[in-house]
């Protein structure tokens, strides 16, 4: 039996604290310190000048006082803003030093926490930042999913800051040919929301280092603080949080809302964790042997389900919303947090922002959670009603199998239809209301969708490759649900390594391989699938049919066309009431299709080669859809029509 399994019960009996003041609270008169350490003989506040654990000079070591719940407190009457710290915590005649769990900031490398001012960080107009879209719902939302070096470090992207915070705050960045980088190809584009895959403080790269390297950030180290690399000085505990605040209150002003990819579901090292160092075990889940949970894949599985670590996780995020202004959260394998977590997350911070938005992946995996804990995967959708999950169902038919070179819908295979035809709707099984269901081809993980879609037809020309990816998108954005694209997707963005082999998990493969190339858009190839993607957003933008939430309304909405379509062809019909009536056909076919229009004048606003939310042209009787691609019409309302 391990250690926390002989504490586990007592614990969660006796020392389960509800208070929101653990961590450093700062005052120009005094700063009060609380950490929870239920098991610890005796825990000691130590003070440094400096957030480097090269300088040893400590200022002051002082103890602090055991109170309710196992919290020990000490409160200092002296303006610390700037003052680095520690715990020292002593168990058993052995003492840690230790970092705290609840920093706000920290020094280099994370090591020790930092005593700050937060007022001090916030950018002019802070007080009255808020998000773009706080009056529209997540089925309004385009997300634009995205990397902090990727965004901004490719050379030729007009960014002077490459890789920081501050790279991704530059507007009226264009690269030498004059395409639109950064937030501008963002606002060009027509995203609403950027999702940015993880920006607190990691531990995989070393902040000392003037290159410190690449990677995507998937190895918590504090969570609650911004990751270094990213700021101009990682040895200023401040620079890093204004710097961080200055790019969203930039995004912000130019109406793009901003989502933080988050990972409670492991950390970096279980052992080295700062709070497993205080409560040794307490925040991971072990088996029956005392092993670590490895569902993750990463050495360790958080257990989310205890009081004490639901309680860390849900202030963390509710932090993250309010002092950052966050607009949304994509939860790393959501499926290894239970349901109760959650739902916990969600209510306390729509309590105070209803506008923030929450989805992430809900895939069953294995973790010693226990069989009376229910986890946040697809199937318990329902327990979960404001939680959206990725449709990894649509993505694997629509573009082939994650593991495998097969092709998918459309790249030519006419298999699963039934289940595109589902979530079109967006109620595929799980998804009980097309506000569940985050609908994609590509994301960080995994080959890019030219890629996949390359290494299923190795032999065709680009132009039959570009084809095929205006076909995904036009899915992904006329389908019921929330539509979700990986950074340069719009761009064909590829991944290649130095033999020229793709890239399928580039976690650490650097800005070669990972930087985004604004450029490419002057390939006329490029351009054509850039510029569709953009007339596709424009479209779903336009028509509040394409942004349905609930499931009632798709059912009297939406219906299948059934006659005149044969295999590989897939048509629906839209007709909400006192609006225009829209056709939607996809032909996953490598031969061109007649499609037998109803009675009356159509406009065709989506085809083969393009889309826009104005008529391409008109189509009265009969149309053509050509190979591989979707096409709509719409019949506007006319006075006397039924």
């Amino acid at each position: 039996m391990s250690f926390m399994e002989k504490n586990y019960k007592r614990l969660e009996n006796e020392y389960c604290y509800s208070g929101h003041d653990l961590g450093s609270t700062w005052t120009k008169e005094k700063t009060a310190f609380k950490v929870w350490a239920p098991l610890a003989d005796s825990v000691s506040l130590r003070l440094y000048k400096s957030g480097d654990t090269d300088d040893r000079e400590v200022l002051e070591t002082l103890f602090m006082k055991e109170e309710d719940k196992g919290v020990y407190c000490l409160t200092v009457e002296d303006d610390l803003h700037g003052i680095y710290y520690t715990y020292l915590v002593e168990r058993d005649g052995e003492t840690a030093e230790v970092c705290d769990p609840y920093a706000k900031s920290v020094g280099v490398n994370g090591d020790r926490a930092m005593v700050i001012d937060l007022s001090s960080t916030d950018p002019e107009g802070w007080e009255s930042d808020m998000n773009p879209h706080i009056a529209e719902g997540i089925t309004d939302a385009v997300i634009y999913e995205g990397h902090i070096r990727d965004l901004t470090a490719a050379p030729n992207s007009g960014i002077y800051e490459k890789g920081k915070f501050l790279g991704l705050a530059e507007t009226g960045t264009h690269t030498p040919s004059g395409d639109a980088s950064g937030i501008e190809h963002m606002k060009e584009l027509g995203i609403t929301h950027l999702h940015i895959l993880p920006m607190y403080d990691f531990s995989s790269l070393d902040e000392k280092e003037e290159e410190p390297g690449y990677n995507w950030g998937y190895d918590p180290k504090n969570y609650n603080v911004p990751e270094g690399t990213y700021s101009t000085d990682p040895y200023d505990g401040a620079a890093r949080i204004s710097e961080l605040k200055q790019m969203i209150k930039v995004l912000h002003d130019n109406k793009i809302s901003v989502v933080m990819d988050v990972v409670y579901n492991h950390v970096a090292d279980a052992a080295e964790f700062s709070f497993n160092k205080i409560v040794p075990g307490y925040f991971v889940r072990t088996d029956k042997k005392g092993n670590l949970s490895n569902g993750s894949g990463c050495g360790n599985d958080v257990a989310s389900e205890r009081f004490m670590v639901r309680k860390f996780i849900e202030d963390s995020v509710y932090y993250w919303a309010t002092e950052y202004h966050i607009d949304g959260f994509r939860f790393d394998l959501a499926g290894l947090i239970d349901v109760d977590t959650i739902n916990g997350i969600i209510n306390r911070v729509k309590s105070v922002r209803p506008d923030v938005i929450f989805y992430g992946e809900g895939w069953s995996l294995h973790t010693a959670a226990g069989r009376r804990v229910s986890l946040a995967t697809q199937k318990n959708s329902s327990k979960m009603p404001e939680f959206a999950f990725f449709n990894d169902t649509m993505r694997d038919t629509l573009r082939g199998g994650l593991f495998d070179k097969t092709k998918g819908y459309v790249s030519g295979s006419l298999k699963g239809q039934r289940k595109l035809a589902k979530c079109f709707t967006g109620l595929y099984k799980w998804s009980k209301s097309p506000d569940r269901t985050v609908n994609y081809v590509s994301c960080h993980d995994n080959n890019t969708l030219h890629d996949r879609l390359r290494m299923a037809c190795p032999d065709v020309y680009e132009t039959e490759i570009a084809r095929m990816n205006k076909f995904a998108a036009a899915f992904v954005f006329l389908s019921q649900g929330i539509p979700f694209i990986q950074a340069g997707e719009e761009l064909m963005r590829t991944k290649v390594n130095t033999n020229g082999s793709f890239n399928e998990n580039s976690y650490k493969a650097g800005d070669g391989v990972n930087a985004i190339n604004y450029s490419a858009a002057s390939d006329e190839i490029v351009r054509d699938v850039y510029e569709y993607y953009k007339g596709l957003i424009a479209f779903r933008k336009a028509h509040r049919v394409l942004r349905l939430s609930d499931r009632y309304d798709v059912k009297k909405t939406i219906s299948r066309i059934r006659s005149g379509v044969g295999e590989g062809l897939m048509g629906f019909k839209l007709r909400p009431r006192d609006e225009e009536e829209i056709l939607v056909y996809f032909n996953a076919c490598m031969n061109q299709r007649l499609i037998v229009l109803p009675y009356g004048d159509w406009d065709v606003y989506v085809d083969a080669d393009r889309a826009s939310a104005e008529p391409l042209k008109p189509a009265k009787g009969f149309a053509t859809i050509q190979p591989l691609s979707a096409m709509v019409f719409i019949r506007h309302k006319r006075t006397g029509d039924l």
